[in-house]
């Protein structure tokens, strides 16, 4: 079995997978000073809790955002499964071609999102993802991941709104009822929601009209997906897109 790992700024997302399947996949909190020990006790009692053990893993893939963790990452998972993992960049085999100014650059969360909804959807694609940050990309009808843009997180501009605005509360991200609110906390329910809608859907139409191709699907992931509700311009929502590409890029590198 595959154990695909995609370490964001906010969760560690895993999931076990089987031939082309995933079996089991878990969600945990980055914590920059957990140790390897603490990290492969923690995968343990996860595999546990579902019947399987280090015995049952062949192999392991990590796309990370975090490079902090990666030693930790890559040592716990040496000592404890007895793999080296494969580190998702741009110098690896990904099925596409990369055009970017610098690729090493490209975020390796961006690159499995790329193959994963490549290799599931076709292109020409946008994918949007909705977590820490919103990244777009973009994959032309030529296989070629051709780049896209990024934004502010949800939840990340609602905290740097608490944060500098001193009067003004941190509040549970949710859509509200309506769009004219009448008090502070659904004010900003509505600004935040709303407002990101409005975001995802400017870029994704600009893209659109760039790419001058009316092919192209839009595909969104990420934890907060059921935010931009909508498919008058969102295709189609896969929230284990990242993890779906982490398992075709094992496969072209194993």
């Amino acid at each position: 079995m595959i154990l695909c790992m995609d370490v964001g700024n906010t969760n560690i997302k895993l999931a076990l997978c089987k031939e082309d399947e995933i079996v089991m996949s878990w969600r945990v909190s980055v914590k920059n000073s957990r140790t390897a020990d603490e990290f492969g006790i923690e995968l343990n009692n996860l595999l546990g809790h579902q019947n399987y053990s280090f015995k049952d893993i062949d192999g392991v893939i990590i796309s990370s955002v975090v490079p902090s963790l990666n030693y930790t990452l890559i040592h716990a998972i040496t000592y404890y499964i007895g793999v080296k993992p494969i580190m998702v960049n741009a110098g690896i085999n990904t099925g596409l071609e990369i055009v970017y100014t610098n690729p090493m650059s490209l975020g390796a969360d961006r690159i499995a999102n790329a193959v994963g909804a490549y290799y599931s959807y076709g292109a020409p694609c946008i994918i949007v993802d909705l977590g820490t940050a919103t990244t777009f990309g973009v994959v032309n009808a030529k296989g070629q991941f051709i780049g896209g843009c990024i934004a502010p997180g949800i939840k990340t501009a609602a905290d740097a709104l608490s944060n500098q605005a001193s009067q003004l509360p941190l509040v549970e991200i949710q859509i509200p009822d309506k769009v004219i609110a009448d008090d502070t906390i659904t004010n900003i329910q509505v600004g935040i929601t709303l407002g990101f809608k409005g975001l995802v859907k400017e870029i994704v139409n600009s893209m659109k009209k760039e790419l001058g191709d009316e092919r192209v699907k839009v595909i969104a992931t990420g934890g907060l997906t059921e935010l931009i509700n909508d498919s008058t311009f969102i295709d189609v929502y896969d929230r284990a897109l990242t993890l779906k590409g982490l398992l075709k890029l094992y496969n072209l590198n194993k």
